[in-house]
């Protein structure tokens, strides 16, 4: 028990340097909503993308393709999305893992610097070599669905580096590697403006936020799903 509670403690304190390194979990939870605009590439092609949250409450996200629209929402515990390019014209309703991933995106704040109010665990399993750059890395098992998330936080300055954790997609359950670049500070809290998805190395999907909108006014009800 000794060595768990040690583990748990020096995963804390990583977790604690990384939340103030991105301006405090504090400053992060006073934000009332925030608008992101940007691209998604996806397959060669840039797509436009545009990310509304009410903190803590709801997210939509809308990605603008071949004059058709992608939607994912979450809205206070229930979730839908559309996609008409996977044989989904109409809005349907989404449920476990995948609500549990949305339910992630309303928050302004990530699961890891707000693991504790979340009731996730945390384990600190060492330190790892990320591409030149020692990092910590940390085990998180959510709460939520037993889901795994693992974290690699630099250990120079306590920026996050990458995460992984395993998805469905298509059917199989694979790893996907998140990538995190680009960090700027917008309204005393930090950003990362660009993330890249891997599977085995190769990016199949990244993003990129060339604006962020702080504290602005966003109409409920584009989190209801049409009927």
């Amino acid at each position: 028990m000794a060595v768990v509670s040690a583990n748990a403690q020096s995963a804390d304190e990583v977790i604690q340097k990384y939340a103030a390194n991105m301006g405090g979990l504090e400053a992060f939870n006073k934000f009332t909503s925030v608008k992101m605009t940007g691209t998604v590439t996806t397959q060669g092609n840039d797509l436009p993308l545009t990310t509304q949250i009410i903190n803590g409450k709801a997210m939509r996200s809308d990605v603008e393709a071949m004059g058709q629209s992608i939607v994912s929402c979450y809205n206070n515990g229930k979730g839908w999305k559309l996609n008409p390019f996977q044989g989904a014209p109409d809005p349907t309703e989404v449920t476990g893992t995948e609500l549990n991933d949305f339910k992630i995106l309303s928050s302004m704040a990530s699961p890891l610097m707000d693991y504790k109010a979340r009731e996730h665990q945390v384990e600190l399993l060492g330190q790892e070599n990320v591409e030149g750059i020692k990092a910590y890395k940390i085990k998180l098992t959510s709460k939520d669905d037993g889901r795994v998330t693992t974290y690699f936080i630099s250990s120079a300055d306590y920026t996050l580096i990458k995460s992984a954790a395993n998805r469905t997609i298509q059917g199989k359950e694979m790893e996907v590697e998140s990538w995190y670049s680009d960090l700027k500070e917008t309204g005393g809290v930090k950003f990362f403006m660009a993330r890249s998805s891997r599977i085995d190395g190769q990016e199949f999907q990244a993003i990129k936020y060339d604006k962020i909108e702080l504290n602005v006014p966003v109409d409920e009800k584009i989190f209801d799903m049409p009927k």
